[in-house]
């Protein structure tokens, strides 16, 4: 994010009003715009140079040119690290990156092996995103990461095998409700798994606390009690996100094969499902991230004593501080 660029003068955080719901969907409709997959390492330097003149005073005023390269600084460089993220794990790459994955898990009529490779391959794209996207107060170990990954993959694995077991020997329920049911299957497991890839990925964050800021930047200490708030925030935001795509594509498509696609072959109705699936995601994923401020602001009475009666450069007592959820 432009966030990483230092300098004495504090940035503007989007040019849209982040204290609100809609102000935070245009916001993150920009962080998650996939044509700025487009930016080049040339337009990451010339961008940086832009907003560090700004943070130095020598740009007085916002421009289109500096809101366009904080656009693509904040779609593009980690906020802690200030390095590049992985192309495929940026978020403005979130929707393509998925696609696929999505799709082979809404796909109907797999089996269990199906079910289990689809699985699989969710969980370590989310553990990849996760990864990439957290917040790095507390890098994780090698060892920790596949251990985790492990636990979210199982978690998922089983879930999902479960249910599409169980769903067909309910007892008392129609086959059109059976039908719907078993493609639901996929959003228990997604839903489920995801709450405990993110809690296993940021694990350490709630154990050591992440670093909370005062509103220069200036680091104050560290917060268990924001970390706790970081994580269940963004595991409650995957399953805001995962509920309209593993919802609403699946269930439209058991509507469409009962009309306009009823005896349709198989491609017709693949790229019917991938329509769907890519239209939805485009559609809800800066809703499902907007729910949430990825930057926050807390008063230090909500978090631990020993933060109390800290204080700023100035000999100011700080009031509220500000740490980065993650994404």
């Amino acid at each position: 994010m432009a966030s990483s660029v230092s300098g004495p003068l504090p940035l503007p955080e989007s040019r849209f009003d982040l204290s609100t719901y809609w102000g935070r969907v245009r916001h993150c409709t920009e962080i998650a715009d996939p044509f700025m997959l487009l930016t080049t390492k040339k337009d990451l330097k010339q961008a940086k140079d832009i907003i560090a003149a700004y943070r130095h005073g020598e740009l007085q005023h916002t421009t289109p040119e500096f809101w366009l390269a904080k656009k693509q600084l904040d779609s593009t460089v980690h906020p802690d690290t200030g390095e590049t993220v992985l192309l495929p794990f940026r978020m403005s790459c979130c929707v393509l990156s998925n696609l696929v994955v999505t799709a082979g898990m809404l796909t109907p009529g797999l089996g269990t092996v199906g079910t289990m490779f689809w699985q699989w391959a969710n969980q370590s794209l989310n553990v990849a995103i996760n990864s990439a996207n957290s917040n790095k107060s507390h890098p994780m170990s090698t060892q920790q990461l596949i251990a985790n990954y492990s636990m979210a993959v199982t978690a998922s694995c089983g879930v999902a095998v479960g249910l599409n077991k169980l769903v067909p020997r309910l007892k008392n329920v129609s086959a059109g409700t059976k039908l719907v049911l078993g493609r639901l299957v996929p959003f228990a497991a997604v839903v489920s798994a995801g709450i405990i890839n993110v809690f296993l990925m940021r694990g350490d964050e709630i154990r050591k606390g992440i670093s909370v800021f005062d509103e220069e930047g200036n680091e104050v200490g560290k917060s268990k009690k924001a970390a706790f708030l970081a994580v269940g925030e963004t595991a409650l935001s995957r399953v805001i996100n995962a509920t309209p795509i593993m919802v609403i594509p699946p269930l439209l498509l058991v509507r469409l094969q009962r009309g306009i696609l009823k005896g349709k072959n198989l491609g017709l109705q693949t790229a019917a499902n991938l329509g769907l699936i890519i239209g939805t995601s485009f559609a809800v994923l800066p809703f499902a991230l907007a729910v949430f401020p990825q930057y926050q602001c807390i008063h230090l009475s909500k978090l631990e004593k020993e933060l109390a009666d800290k204080k700023d450069k100035n000999g100011k007592i700080i009031d509220k501080v500000y740490f980065n959820r993650g994404m």
